[in-house]
C-alpha cells in the first residue's frame, strides 16, 4: 500500500505594522501620488494607530491569525551621527533642523508602518530546507526607507526566533543592481488551494520594475522603478525556491508612470485567486497563461478592465492595495479602504464581482484614512506569513493578537501618541524622549527584548 504525503495544515497570518509616534505627511515618496498630494498637511498619529489597531481587531474577529510588528524609533539619531552630526541627542536634532531640514523630515518618517515593504517571506512548503525564510528589504530607492532594514531584521528575528522553523537573511546590498521593496512586489499562489490550502507547495511570483543588466528592457519614463529583477532573483536563491515554481514578471512601465509605484497597487493574489488590473504586466496575457499552467489550470483570474475603472480611479481608490483573505465558506474576502467605496466606478465594480458564486465572495470596507493620505492601504500595512501549527507555536507569543492584548495596545497608544503633528511639532525636541519612553514600554508589552538602537547602547 502506497502512503500519500499530506501537507501540514497551515494558515496565512497577517502581521500588521503599527503606525509610529511620528506619523506625518512629508511627501517623501516620489512616485506615490497620494503621498505627494498630502505633503506638509497636519497628521494625527493617535488616530492613525487607532485605525491600524481597529483593522487588526476586525480581522481577529473574522477568525484570522493576526500579529503585529512594532514601529521604529524616529527621529533616527544614529543615522544623524553617521552623517557627521555630533554632541548630545538634543544638540544633534537642533543642528539637523538648522543645517538639513529635508534630511530631518526623512529621518522622522514613520514609513516602517507599511510592513508589506518590510521583507519578502517564503513559507516552509516552498523552501529547500523546510523553514520559513525572511529577507528584509533594503528599500534603497528612498533615503527615508533605506535606513529601516537593520532594525526590521532585529524585529523579525525577535518575532520569529526559533531557528528550527525560521531562517533569516540580511538585506541585499543597497546598490543599483539590488533595489528590493519586499513583499509589495511578491505574492504566492497555490494550485491545490481547495485541497491542501496554504500548506501545499505554492508558486511564488516576483514582480519587478526594471532590469539593471538587461538594458533593452522597457522602463518607466517619469517615476522610478524601485524593484529590480536582479534583486528578486537573489531573494529566490537565498530562500531556496524551486525554479519550476518561481516566476519573475515585469510590471507595466506605463502603470508605474501612472502612480502604481508597487505591484500591490495594481494586483493582489492569494490561494488560487489573482485580482488584477488589465495590462498590469509586460506581456500581460502570456503572464496569466503561464501562471495558470504552473498552477495546473486552477488559477481564477478576476481582471478589471480600464473601461470599467479608469486608471486614475484605480490609483486614487487603492482598489488593489487590499487584502485578499481566504473566506471560511470558500472563495476569498476582500478588505478594502473606504476610499474604494467612495469612488463610483470602483464601488460599482466591487458590487459586480463579489458574491457567493464568485471567486471573491465578500467585500469589507475599512477606514484607514490616516494611512491612505500617505499612500498606504490595507495591503501596505501587513506582511503575510504562512505558518503551520508548529511554526505558529514557535512565534513570539506577545506578537500575536488577542482581544486583551489589543485593549492593552489601545491604552498604550492613548497614553503616548499625540493627536496632531505638523512641521512645528516635528521640530519639538521632546518628541525623541516621548518616543523612546513609549517604545521601551511597548517592547516589554510585546515581549520582544531590546530591538531598538537606544535600548542597545
Amino acid at each position: 500500500m502506497t502512503s500519500v504525503s499530506v501537507p501540514p495544515r497551515a494558515v496565512e497570518a497577517n502581521f500588521d505594522g503599527l503606525p509610529g509616534l511620528t506619523h506625518n505627511y512629508a511627501g517623501l515618496s516620489w512616485g506615490n501620488v497620494a503621498s505627494g498630494s498630502n505633503a506638509r498637511a497636519a497628521s494625527n498619529p493617535r488616530e492613525a494607530a487607532r485605525q491600524g489597531l481597529a483593522k487588526m481587531r476586525r480581522l481577529l474577529e473574522l477568525g484570522y491569525v493576526q500579529g503585529i510588528l512594532p514601529p521604529h524609533e524616529r527621529p533616527h539619531v544614529p543615522t544623524l551621527r553617521r552623517l557627521g552630526f555630533t554632541g548630545t541627542d538634543r544638540h544633534i536634532l537642533e543642528q539637523g533642523w538648522k543645517q538639513a531640514p529635508s534630511l530631518m523630515l526623512a529621518l522622522l518618517s514613520a514609513s516602517p508602518m507599511w510592513t508589506a515593504n518590510a521583507a519578502t517571506v517564503s513559507p516552509s512548503a516552498d523552501t529547500v530546507d523546510g523553514r520559513v525564510h525572511f529577507t528584509p528589504a533594503n528599500l534603497s530607492a528612498m533615503l527615508h526607507r533605506s535606513i529601516e532594514h537593520e532594525v526590521t531584521g532585529r524585529i523579525l528575528r525577535a518575532t520569529f526566533g526559533d531557528d528550527r522553523h525560521f531562517a533569516h537573511h540580511p538585506a541585499l546590498p543597497g546598490t543599483e543592481h539590488f533595489g528590493d521593496e519586499g513583499a509589495a512586489n511578491h505574492t504566492r499562489l497555490c494550485g491545490d488551494f481547495a485541497g491542501s490550502g496554504f500548506g501545499g507547495a505554492g508558486v511564488e511570483v516576483f514582480v519587478y520594475g526594471r532590469s539593471v543588466l538587461d538594458r533593452a528592457a522597457p522602463k518607466p519614463q517619469q517615476f522610478p522603478a524601485r524593484q529590480t529583477l536582479e534583486a528578486s532573483q537573489a531573494v529566490a536563491r537565498l530562500h531556496g525556491l524551486d525554479p519550476a515554481r518561481t516566476v519573475f514578471v515585469q510590471q507595466n512601465p506605463a502603470m508605474i508612470d501612472a502612480g502604481v509605484f508597487h505591484n500591490d497597487v495594481i494586483s493582489v493574489g492569494s490561494g488560487d485567486v489573482l485580482f488584477t488590473y488589465e495590462n498590469a504586466f509586460v506581456d500581460h496575457d502570456r503572464v496569466l497563461d503561464d501562471l495558470n499552467t504552473r498552477l495546473g489550470g486552477t488559477l481564477k483570474v478576476v481582471q478589471v478592465p480600464q473601461v470599467a475603472v479608469p486608471v486614475a480611479d484605480m490609483v486614487r481608490s487603492y482598489l488593489f492595495n487590499s487584502q485578499l483573505l481566504a473566506h471560511p465558506e470558500g472563495g476569498m474576502r476582500l478588505i478594502l479602504p473606504v476610499e474604494a467605496q467612495e469612488t463610483d466606478s470602483v464601488r460599482a465594480l466591487v458590487a459586480g464581482i463579489t458574491g457567493p458564486d464568485q471567486p471573491i465572495r465578500e467585500a469589507v470596507f475599512m477606514d484607514l484614512r490616516q494611512s491612505m493620505r500617505n499612500g498606504g492601504g490595507p495591503a501596505c500595512l501587513r506582511l503575510r506569513v504562512v505558518l503551520t501549527a508548529a511554526e505558529q507555536a514557535a512565534v513570539n507569543p506577545g506578537s500575536l493578537m488577542t482581544p486583551d492584548r489589543l485593549e492593552a495596545l489601545e491604552r498604550w497608544v492613548d497614553r503616548h501618541y499625540r493627536d496632531r503633528l505638523d512641521v512645528d511639532g516635528l521640530q519639538d525636541p521632546a518628541l525623541l524622549g516621548e518616543g523612546r519612553t513609549a517604545l521601551d514600554e511597548l517592547t516589554g508589552l510585546l515581549g520582544l527584548g531590546s530591538v531598538y538602537d537606544f535600548q542597545r547602547e
